[in-house]
């Protein structure tokens, strides 16, 4: 099994890794806009929260040599239902020919106030 680690402390204090492929499937784990530091990016604007998470499963997917084409389902959680167009449409920029299976559900907290996505993906990979 492979992994992808942060370099957080979280990593060791819940144990956890950003990503891992076994066999040929890829786990995103549940994923932020924050930038290497854990800083928030882009609070306030769920639109560009969704860009930041997206090209980071770009990122993770090229660590494992594949591509974000792999991705076959992403769950999408979200602060205000009401950013769902918002959401959807950054999340068809990067789906739009690729068309994972996918759910997006409001949820009453995230880890912080600042963040307004949460996203999460499973790839197959060949």
């Amino acid at each position: 099994m492979k992994k992808y680690l942060d370099k957080n402390e979280w990593v060791e204090k819940v144990g956890y890794c950003r990503a891992l492929k076994k066999g040929n499937m890829i786990f995103i784990s549940g994923t932020v806009s924050n930038d290497e530091n854990g800083n928030p990016i882009a609070i306030g604007d769920a639109a560009e929260q969704t860009d930041v998470i997206l090209s980071k499963f770009i990122d993770i997917m090229e660590y494992f040599g594949s591509s974000i084409e792999d991705i076959v389902r992403t769950r999408i959680y979200v602060m205000n239902i009401d950013d769902w167009e918002a959401i959807g449409t950054m999340h068809g920029k990067y789906f739009k020919d690729i068309k994972p299976t996918t759910s997006m559900v409001e949820v009453s907290k995230l880890i912080s106030p600042d963040y307004l996505v949460e996203i999460e993906a499973m790839a197959v990979v060949g």
